[in-house]
């Protein structure tokens, strides 16, 4: 399920790019993020999968390999396997490397210290990373994997309100305020605000960040989901990171995700949000805001109490009901399938 409308011709797509949008409440654009990478460091980059005799004992180890532009990468591996999938905190393999040759022929030598203090030597090669010997012997190997989120492609329970569908019975100029916009091919772009204002709720939300390598920090990939216009859950190209509450997954001033589960770029993610609004007597506040956000299906925060709206809300107060914020950080993080159930 997407933000889309049916595919146009080609004589109509000719009209869309020149009048940008079908209607004067949303507008379309050619998307910079539609087109994958082909580049040889976005070839490389990725997560990675195997078994290494460790103290004489076999054991499961996850990397993720991350590129940092002009052929510059950082790797990290974590003992038990990936976040999200066997790995226990706070141990793993931080590493650094330099890519040489291009195409089929492109690789990564990587050094780092493991967790045990002792200095390791890998590979990355298309398809796979090894671990070398001082000799320059393969020791383990690690096959690339494509996680993807279980409730990707999620449809929508009975009761729920549909944002965005893409080319079903939703009218998508009355979902949205006026201003929200959508890419030729019916993404949901970054800036958009849901028209509805909802209290207590579960929402639905799949994003997918841009591969930008040559950025870092808050210029990558950066957007964030504001529930009620006020708590914002960060999105951000974090793959590789370490998870603070600036970081895909955290939420301003009160907390970072249990784990770092953000995925690559230009890869699909979902955001799963149990969302209940603050509590008011007489227009007095009596209850915080509470919040559990499961992200790509793992659970990052579990009933967190937000202390106050986060910085750069929408919302000009505190309130029981608010609407649903995707923030614009003129970067292009797309959207798609987005749905709310209310709670009774």
């Amino acid at each position: 399920m997407q933000c889309r409308r049916p595919a146009p011709t080609r004589a109509a797509m000719l009209v869309m790019l020149v009048a940008c949008g079908p209607t004067p409440s949303l507008s379309c654009a050619a998307d910079p993020a539609d087109t994958p990478a082909s580049d040889d460091d976005f070839a490389l980059q990725g997560e990675y999968t195997g078994e290494s005799t460790v103290n004489g004992e076999k054991m499961k180890i996850g990397i993720q390999v991350i590129a940092q532009g002009k052929g510059k990468f950082a790797a990290v591996a974590y003992p038990g396997g990936l976040p999200g999938a066997g790995w226990t905190p706070p141990n793993k393999l931080k590493g650094s490397g330099v890519r040489a040759g291009t195409g089929a022929d492109a690789r990564v030598t990587l050094e780092g210290v493991d967790w045990g203090g002792v200095a390791r030597k890998g590979e990355v090669r298309k398809g796979e990373v090894v671990a070398l010997a001082d000799d320059g012997s393969v020791t383990a190997r690690f096959s690339r994997v494509e996680r993807t989120s279980p409730t990707l492609g999620q449809k929508p329970p009975a009761g729920a309100v549909v944002i965005c569908d893409g080319s079903g019975p939703v009218d998508e100029t009355k979902t949205f305020d006026k201003g929200a916009r959508f890419t030729a091919d019916g993404l949901l772009m970054e800036g958009a605000t849901v028209t509805q204002p909802f209290g207590d709720a579960t929402w639905h939300i799949e994003f997918r960040t841009p591969y930008q390598s040559d950025r870092s920090g808050q210029g990558r990939g950066n957007s964030g989901v504001y529930v009620n216009g006020g708590y914002e859950v960060q999105v951000l190209d974090s793959f590789g990171l370490e998870g603070r509450d600036n970081e895909c997954g955290g939420i301003y001033g009160n907390g970072p995700p249990a784990v770092n589960m953000c995925l690559p770029p230009l890869i699909w993610q979902t955001y799963d949000i149990d969302f209940t609004a603050p509590r008011f007597t007489d227009g007095r506040k009596v209850a915080n805001a509470r919040i559990t956000v499961r992200h790509n299906g793992v659970v990052i925060h579990d009933d967190r109490e937000l202390r106050g709206m986060t910085a750069g809300h929408q919302a000009k107060q505190e309130e029981p009901t608010g609407k649903l914020h995707l923030q614009n950080h003129n970067e292009p993080v797309r959207f798609r399938n987005i749905w709310v159930l209310p709670k009774p």
